[in-house]
Formats: structure tokens, C-alpha cells, sequence
């Protein structure tokens, strides 16, 4: 297939270039290297014959439409988005330009173009979401794709509103579409201000390690590769205008997975003292959801698909990728918009 995918210097969207490239698809890397992109996270794949890429903004429609008329695409994955919930906080106006009219841009470009091209059964639009549109769970229960959405951040509330864009935009106009939320990814090139990276490089650089309120906070992780794995197989699997919830079936505490890095570190770059001395908890921040869990019930029955990398597995891959590759994360820590908020330090 030849694809589109929007945010492709990201976290999450370069591991998709990435694994699709391996797959042997043609991939146009569409990005406008805001402060999270990095070029580096396809490095990799820059010099395949498949490859291309493409600076250009979602929320700009003129080059949206100028992209679809180049290179044709058989699908689009669309993943550029604000994504840091703390930025949320600071900066809500990003994320509904970015996220809502951004992705009411993307639409009516690529509803032109297959509408220009026919309306061919074979086009796809699968929009990449978050399990945080469904709000905040008690000690039971999980996110099922029938969950009543109930957003509780800026960031959340933005995305939830692109995820009734798309539905519309396959309802009304029938334009074909495949949409997926997911749980918490991590893994290499996450951008060093999320949950993780932030441990890791506070730990290596002996500065305290921030936990929220009481690190009770419960998330379901997922490996980004895995992830990468699953939306591929998704667009080409999944049954038009429906959803597919996407977790690692690894819930644990905030706490825990600091507490699980540490160890790691201990054991991968020993120091005098433990790294878990190093925690830090600080206040809470507003609106902060509790817990997350995703019932896979329905990509696994209906699509073949299950994560293949335990929690342990994926930390340890994590941090050995970390200690590996400090010029990549050192650099991008250096940079304009990275700021002192816990999370983006």
C-alpha cells in the first residue's frame, strides 16, 4: 500500500514508518517537526526507495490537498497531534487547533481526493486515538469500544472531539474509515517528556525523580512497537467505520513503574546508592484520571492481534535504548519549548 501517515517524526508515527517500511509498503512521512518531532527517529528508513518525506502542517489545507494529488495514497494514518496532557494545561488553544480543526482539515482533504479518485472501496482513513476519551475508571472494570466517552483534560476532550469528526465524516459522507484507541505507549525515541524518559534521565542524572500526588495512578502500558504492529494490522484488516480499543494487557501504578525502572537501572548501571531514592512525589496536577484499563476483547477475537512484549520485557528494553542512545535524548532535552513543568523536563 502506499500510505500516508501525518505526525511520522513522532513517537508513535515514526515506529509505524518504520514498521511499515519493514513490511515493504510505500510511506510519505508528513510532519510539520513541531518541538516532539525528531528526524532522527527515521534515520533509518531515509534512504529507502519507499520513503518520502513531506514538512507541511495538518492544519494548512492548501498542503494537505497538494500532498493527496502527488502521491495518491491508498490510506492515511493520522496520528499528528499535541499530545502531552500537561501542555493541555498550560496551552489548551494548541491542542484544538492541532487536534480538532487539524483533523476536520485532514478529512475534507481526503474526502476530496476519494471522491476525486472515484470513491474506491480500497481507500482508507484510520484516525490513531487515545483510551483517555473514555475518562477515568474506579479499581474495576476496562474501556470497552462502547464506553460513553467522558474526557477530563484539554488534551483528552480534543482528541475525543476529533474521534466524533471521523465518525461523522463516515457517516455522513461515507467516507471509509478504521479508528483505534489506545493505552500508554512507551519505548525508544519517546520524546523526554512523558512518564518514563523522564524517570530514566532524572535517574541518570541524579536529580529527584517526580511521582504525582501518591504514584497511585494506575495506567495499562503498551510497548510502541507492539502498537505500531497493531495499527498496520488494523487498516488492513479492520471492518470499515469501526473502532478497535488497543492495550499491552500490563496495568500497573505509576509508582510501580518507577519503582520497576529503578531496579532496572540498578541492575543495568549501578551506582552507590538505589535510584529509588532519588523519588520525588509532588503535587497532584488538575483533573488527573485514576486508573485506565482497555478490554482487547475485540482485536483480538476479531483480528488476530495480542501485544507481544510483557511489561518487563518492554522496561528493559526501554531503558537499555536510553543508556544506548543519550545523544539522541540529550539533544532534543536542549530545545526551545521543553520546559520546567513536571513532564517536560
Amino acid at each position: 500500500m502506499k500510505l500516508i501517515v501525518t505526525g511520522g517524526a513522532g513517537f508513535i508515527g515514526s515506529a509505524v514508518v518504520r514498521q511499515a517500511i519493514a513490511q515493504g509498503h510505500q510511506v510519505v512521512n508528513f510532519d510539520a517537526l513541531t518541538y516532539a518531532a525528531c528526524l532522527e527517529n527515521v534515520a533509518s528508513v531515509e534512504g529507502n526507495n519507499n520513503y518520502s518525506f513531506e514538512e507541511a502542517d495538518i492544519r494548512d489545507r492548501a498542503a494537505l490537498d497538494r500532498i493527496f494529488a502527488t502521491y495518491k495514497p491508498d490510506a492515511v494514518m493520522h496520528l499528528a497531534a499535541e499530545s502531552h496532557v500537561d501542555r493541555s494545561i498550560d496551552s489548551p488553544g494548541d491542542f484544538i487547533e492541532t487536534n480538532i480543526t487539524g483533523t476536520y482539515n485532514l478529512l475534507e482533504a481526503a474526502r476530496g481526493f476519494w471522491e476525486a479518485q472515484g470513491r474506491p472501496d480500497s481507500f482508507r482513513f484510520h484516525h490513531i486515538s487515545t483510551d483517555e476519551v473514555f475518562g477515568t475508571l474506579g479499581d474495576t472494570g476496562q474501556f470497552t469500544e462502547e464506553t460513553p466517552y467522558a474526557p477530563n483534560s484539554p488534551y483528552s476532550a480534543s482528541k475525543a472531539a476529533s474521534d466524533h469528526l471521523v465518525r461523522a465524516w463516515f457517516e455522513t459522507f461515507k467516507l471509509p474509515i478504521v479508528m483505534t484507541n489506545c493505552s500508554n505507549n512507551y519505548g525508544p525515541f519517546h520524546f523526554p517528556e512523558k512518564l518514563v524518559p523522564v524517570v530514566i534521565i532524572n535517574a541518570l542524572d541524579g536529580n529527584p525523580i517526580p511521582v504525582y500526588g501518591k504514584g497511585e495512578n494506575v495506567r495499562d502500558w503498551l510497548y510502541v512497537e507492539d502498537h505500531a504492529d497493531a495499527l498496520l494490522t488494523v487498516l488492513q484488516k479492520g471492518e470499515l467505520g469501526r473502532s478497535y480499543n488497543i492495550g499491552g494487557e500490563n496495568e500497573a501504578r505509576n509508582i510501580d513503574i518507577v519503582h520497576m525502572i529503578c531496579a532496572t537501572l540498578d541492575k543495568m548501571r549501578p551506582k552507590d546508592a538505589p535510584y529509588s531514592d532519588q523519588i520525588a512525589f509532588v503535587t497532584d496536577r488538575p483533573g488527573h484520571d485514576m486508573r485506565y484499563a482497555i478490554d482487547p476483547t475485540r482485536i483480538a477475537t476479531e483480528l488476530g492481534w495480542r501485544p507481544s512484549v510483557t511489561l518487563e520485557q518492554g522496561l528493559e528494553k526501554t531503558v537499555a535504548w536510553y543508556l544506548e542512545n543519550e545523544n539522541w535524548w540529550r539533544a532534543l532535552q536542549n530545545r526551545d519549548g521543553v520546559g520546567t513543568r513536571l513532564g517536560k523536563a
